[in-house]
């Protein structure tokens, strides 16, 4: 073989080695969604991650909506390939404590410890802090506003309850749920509930008939604008 042709071979190969390899075709980015445009809620999940959060999270996957998980440190410890999910998938994780005790019968630094040591189990699992609270109980006052407000964070209640936890039953849960659908709802649920779990595919797919978009909390409160340790919605008799 001729030096000329050994040359131009090495060339090729080198130019070879060198080209980009083909992109592969990406699904497009989906527009975030206008909750002043269109139907919105937000299923919020409190307690967990528990222990049928895997299943919960193959539904919402399935049927394209995101939720918010408002979690507790200790099972995000014990549970945080369920957090890192949640993460990866785009629902949205909140702070619920880490041990689920009455912030306004607590002292101001069992409160920040128990905020602080949630926020870093999160991170450890997830890569990303919380950016809402959600204290335990839904019970604040002005200590706990004031708390809130040093971690940067507004405090996050919701507008009903699935009454999941009381009754654990699939038919009172989807009833009752769907009895105070509205837009901007932010609906109260838990994933420890499995009746919550195993209604969920026929729940989300008869509140997508009825045109509504299932997003974070997030999308919903977006235009409330909202201030590190403000609390929405304003509970009856609330002043700050």
């Amino acid at each position: 073989m001729s030096r000329q042709i050994s040359s131009l071979l090495a060339i090729a190969a080198v130019c070879v080695t060198l080209a980009p390899a083909p992109a592969f075709a990406q699904a497009p980015k989906k527009e975030p969604v206008d909750c002043e445009q269109v139907k919105c809620i937000a299923l919020t999940f409190d307690d967990g991650p528990g222990k049928y959060a895997g299943t919960l999270l193959d539904t919402l996957k399935k049927y394209d909506a995101k939720a918010t998980f408002f979690l507790e440190g200790q099972y995000v410890k014990s549970r945080p390939q369920y957090v890192k999910r949640m993460a990866a998938e785009g629902h949205e994780l909140g702070n619920h404590s880490y041990s689920h005790p009455d912030f306004t019968k607590s002292e101001a630094a069992t409160i920040k410890s128990e905020i602080q040591k949630t926020q870093d189990a999160v991170k450890k699992a997830a890569g990303v802090e919380p950016k809402l609270l959600r204290p335990p109980y839904g019970l604040a006052d002005l200590q706990v506003a004031d708390i809130a407000a040093e971690f940067g964070m507004p405090m996050i209640l919701w507008t009903a309850g699935s009454q999941d936890w009381s009754t654990k039953n699939v038919d009172a849960i989807q009833k009752q749920t769907l009895a105070v659908a509205k837009p901007n709802a932010i609906i109260l649920m838990h994933d420890w509930v499995k009746q919550t779990v195993d209604g969920m595919p026929a729940l989300i797919k008869t509140l997508q008939n009825k045109g509504y978009h299932l997003v974070t909390v997030s999308d919903v409160v977006k235009s409330e604008n909202l201030e590190p340790g403000d609390i929405f919605p304003v509970p009856a008799g609330w002043e700050k």
